[in-house]
């Protein structure tokens, strides 16, 4: 087919505006707040630890996986079209699961990361080495290529009848294995295979690095020790939090309604707003990120002397 229709949250044409208008704004807030991150993390060298080395590659993804679905978006609410190129939706397609599943990955390795720093910090040192983060992060990408290789192969044997409408703002993989006129099954067993292993194996793994900080953490027996352990891990567990409860709260939406726009709204939460949400999450209760922006913007606007020769 040469093109899809993205029927996008709403056909209102009143509605269009607020939309637009909203989205705008949260993707240039994401965008913002994910690059402060990262030239925090950059700027200072007391930041240039493994722990601001994830944070620093999970903002860069966040950054990509917005600019995947909403710029699309906000074009076509501007130019008043819905279609999307059969190769533009392609690789949509495959951006997007790139993205979530890097997300995904890069959340289970910062959770190591708080795992080693916790419970074992003599070794912390010598065991997160800047080798073993490069090949961690190097692995999050190997994987995540992978996934988004063989879903995107999958998808170029499917077929297409008429009715090319994808009620949703993004083309996404279960909508358009649901709008193809051949055989899905194998698109559907790959599909729930993957999202098995490479979303239930990085939880089961988040949650036994948790569960060992926790029963740390209660074997200390100074509070302040308590608190500065908790503090540690109160941010990347909040993220955690959203992305998988939101995640799973759109496949269980799908799943229990029939209906694809309740899905579609539910979407906006891990695309959108989840991502606008982590640069608040970490840098909130962050003491050493507000210092690196402080000491950033104070050095840059402070004039230097000019020296007369």
């Amino acid at each position: 087919m040469p093109e899809f229709l993205l029927l996008g949250l709403s056909q209102e044409p009143k509605v269009q505006p607020f939309i637009y208008v909203i989205f705008l704004s949260m993707y240039l807030t994401t965008v913002l707040g994910n690059l402060l991150i990262i030239l925090a993390a950059s700027s200072d060298p007391r930041l240039h630890t493994p722990m601001y080395f994830f944070l620093c590659n999970l903002s860069l993804v966040d950054i990509c996986f917005t600019s995947t679905t909403v710029p699309k978006m906000l074009a076509n609410i501007q130019t008043q079209s819905r279609t999307i190129s059969y190769t533009g939706c392609l690789t949509q397609m495959s951006c997007f699961i790139l993205f979530m599943g890097l997300d995904d990955f890069l959340l289970t390795v910062m959770a190591y990361d708080r795992f080693v720093a916790i419970c074992h910090p003599l070794h912390y040192t010598v065991i997160m080495n800047p080798r073993l983060c490069g090949l961690l992060v190097l692995g999050c990408w190997v994987l995540g290529l992978l996934n988004s290789s063989m879903q995107a192969s999958m998808s170029l044997r499917l077929s297409f009848c008429t009715k090319v409408e994808i009620p949703h703002f993004f083309c996404e993989l279960d909508q358009l294995i649901k709008l193809a006129c051949s055989n899905t099954f194998l698109n559907n067993l790959i599909m729930y295979c993957a999202a098995l292993l490479l979303g239930g194996g990085p939880l089961l793994g988040i949650i036994y690095s948790y569960s060992k900080i926790i029963s740390s953490i209660g074997g200390m027996t100074s509070a302040q020790g308590r608190y500065k352990a908790f503090s540690t891990c109160a941010s990347h567990l909040s993220v955690v939090s959203l992305f998988y409860v939101t995640g799973m709260g759109v496949y269980l939406s799908s799943a229990v309604s029939e209906r694809a726009y309740p899905s579609a709204v539910a979407s906006v939460l891990y695309t959108v707003v989840t991502p606008m949400l982590n640069p608040f999450i970490y840098s909130l209760r962050n003491k050493d990120i507000k210092r690196a922006l402080k000491t950033f913007f104070v050095q840059g606007t402070v004039k230097r002397p000019i020296v007369l020769h």
